[in-house]
């Protein structure tokens, strides 16, 4: 995703914009960038080099960033971390899931996730992999794009349409290019999920991995939760996708909601 952009003016008078602007800051950091400078920051976000300043001291301060001497630049800090905690401990969904994601995930020789929309991406909040599956490794936390994966498609062909046109609309202002290369694939990802009961994503996002995703349809604390299983494409057949990994993941599904009563 785009790094976020800079907010100057917000119409709500009760919009607190440095709050906003050290958020955008801390979602800078992604997987094999955890180390950014002050100017890299500012590039990233739009934002002069002396609100970052001011911004990156109180993160710091707070235990947010953690700065690095030596290297002169800061990651991210634990207590980053330990904020998403509360979240993850509260979605007893995970436990009662997990057993059948492992199993499904061996059987596959694949992964089994569960994830959650945060704005314009899907977040993974539990996932199990098979005993030998080492080309694709997702992990709690990593995000993944809502065009090109099985599982954002998966949301977005369960939403409303009225949710799911702006957010669609989000998507284009976003990632143009994203935009481009993907948006067909939604009107077929809603064709799926009506006559097959899950979505699929043959290599679009990552293009040694096959995926199907199926939504629960009972809401978890206000929110709409998403499971998926990836394959390695070197471990396809042609028919496996749409005869055994997205059935499968539907029994999986269909499983959790019972136990979820």
């Amino acid at each position: 995703m785009p790094a976020p952009r800079p907010i100057h003016h917000h119409p709500d008078p009760a919009f607190a914009t440095t709050l906003a602007n050290g958020l955008s800051l801390l979602q800078c950091f992604r997987i094999g960038e955890t180390v950014l400078s002050n100017k890299e920051l500012a590039e990233r976000t739009g934002l002069s080099k002396a609100t970052i300043t001011r911004l990156t001291y109180t993160l710091a301060e707070r235990g947010l960033l953690l700065y690095d001497a030596q290297l002169r630049r800061y990651r991210l800090g634990s207590t980053a971390l330990s904020l998403g905690y509360p979240l993850l401990a509260s979605l007893r969904v995970r436990q009662l899931a997990r057993p059948l994601m492992k199993a499904l995930a061996d059987r596959m020789g694949g992964s089994v996730s569960l994830g959650l929309r945060d704005r314009l991406q899907m977040v993974y909040v539990e996932t199990s992999r098979g005993h030998d599956a080492v080309a694709f490794r997702p992990d709690i936390g990593a995000s993944l794009p809502m065009l090109a994966s099985a599982m954002g498609r998966a949301w977005l062909a369960q939403a409303p349409a009225r949710v799911r046109d702006g957010v669609l609309a989000e998507l284009k202002e976003a990632d143009p290019q994203q935009w481009q290369r993907h948006a067909g694939a939604i009107p077929a990802a809603l064709d799926d999920l009506a006559t097959l009961g899950f979505t699929r994503s043959r290599g679009d996002w990552l293009p040694d991995v096959h995926a199907v995703g199926v939504p629960l349809r009972k809401m978890v604390d206000a929110d709409v939760l998403i499971f998926n299983c990836g394959v390695p494409a070197s471990r396809m057949t042609p028919r496996k996708l749409d005869r055994e990994m997205g059935p499968a993941l539907l029994e999986l599904v269909a499983e959790v909601e019972a136990l979820l009563e």
